[in-house]
């Protein structure tokens, strides 16, 4: 048995199907993995995220520590409530992790994967002795993402006014504390949308009545078709501590100035950049019958090959897409093997689909 959010029972109660992620029982669907994808799509879905980790850090030395530990400066954030997308390195400049930071009135609030939790927890607290910074896991909280292009309009409709004031004034990649909740506009679907985070004892009352609204609970398979097609990277596939954010679609993520600021991995990300990168995450289109799938052989004629990262069948484009690490000369076509036999490919941005709309 693994470990279980405070909405447990309600998936069971609706009929989900349960699969381990990361050491979590979590809902896989609730029926339709295809069609709950379409419903965040056309119109919005609600999602248990409680699995994630939710860190507050607070303490007179909470920002030059963060501008230390992660590769994104926290110094872009000046209002607060606004957000930015970082990876956490080591100094060989992988990725420990990848997280969401928002600027709050106490100090940071940090997002982190959940498989990764302990991990990053034990790599903080490893480079925190030279700084006055207090690191707080808020276990006691849940988190709720409900996505698509209804989203906000939906859950105004059903919490209270000052939350829907907030919900129809926030900006993209900001979160804000109203109350027991803190609400952000931020999510990992490709569509617009919010993540809610608020007191584990509220989390099933609020579910319920955002099911009982209409609004459809969704699970990890459609989440993980549903960022496949947005491009955006799934930590022990696209990413882990082997392949540094310049060959992962990050380096936009990486806050080389002021070039002072010296945080972990920067030297080793230096190095990598004037040698010149050897791969590069891009997005393949199987025109064929067929599913693309983690672990594929790439083969680029007269280039060499690479290796699928995540792939599958992409409800919204009815064609099998794929993430793939590749060599660095690799062009517009190359071949997949699938069951010992070879097909072709086109190789795109890493982008498929964007608030619904083919980008391919």
């Amino acid at each position: 048995m693994g470990q279980r959010t405070p909405l447990f029972d309600l998936h069971i109660a609706l009929g989900a199907k349960l699969v381990d992620f990361g050491g979590w029982d979590m809902p896989l669907h609730y029926g339709s993995q295809v069609e709950e994808h379409h419903q965040v799509r056309r119109d919005c879905g609600i999602f248990d995220v409680s699995h994630m980790h939710v860190l507050d850090i607070s303490g007179n030395q909470a920002k030059p520590w963060l501008q230390y530990l992660l590769a994104n400066d926290v110094g872009r954030l000046q209002q607060t409530g606004r957000a930015l997308y970082s990876a956490m390195l080591d100094t060989r400049g992988g990725i420990v992790d990848d997280m969401i930071v928002y600027l709050t009135d106490e100090g940071y609030r940090l997002v982190v994967n959940a498989s990764t939790g302990a991990k990053d927890l034990t790599w903080m607290n490893a480079h925190v002795a030279d700084f006055d910074v207090q690191v707080t896991h808020r276990a006691e909280l849940a988190m709720l993402a409900i996505q698509g292009p209804h989203a906000r309009q939906k859950i105004a409709e059903l919490v209270t006014q000052p939350r829907a004031e907030l919900i129809h004034t926030l900006r993209p990649f900001e979160g804000q504390q109203e109350g027991e909740w803190f609400i952000a506009r931020t999510g990992y679907t490709g569509e617009d949308g919010l993540e809610i985070i608020l007191p584990s004892d509220q989390a099933c009352s609020f579910f319920n009545d955002m099911v009982g609204a209409g609004i459809s609970p969704i699970g990890l398979g459609a989440r993980d078709t549903l960022r496949l097609e947005a491009g955006m990277n799934l930590f022990g596939q696209e990413i882990d501590e082997q392949v540094s954010p310049l060959v992962s679609n990050m380096g936009w993520t990486i806050a080389w100035a002021p070039p002072e600021r010296d945080f972990i991995g920067r030297a080793a990300l230096e190095a990598e950049r004037a040698q010149g990168l050897a791969s590069k995450l891009v997005g393949l289109v199987l025109e064929e019958r067929g599913v693309l799938r983690a672990h594929q052989v790439v083969r680029i004629a007269e280039v060499g090959e690479g290796e699928i990262t995540s792939g599958s069948f992409s409800p919204t484009l009815s064609k099998s897409i794929a993430l793939a690490r590749v060599p660095m000369a690799t062009a517009d076509r190359a071949e997949v093997e699938i069951r010992g036999k070879w097909y072709p490919v086109r190789v795109v941005q890493p982008t498929f689909v964007r608030h619904g709309k083919a980008l391919i």
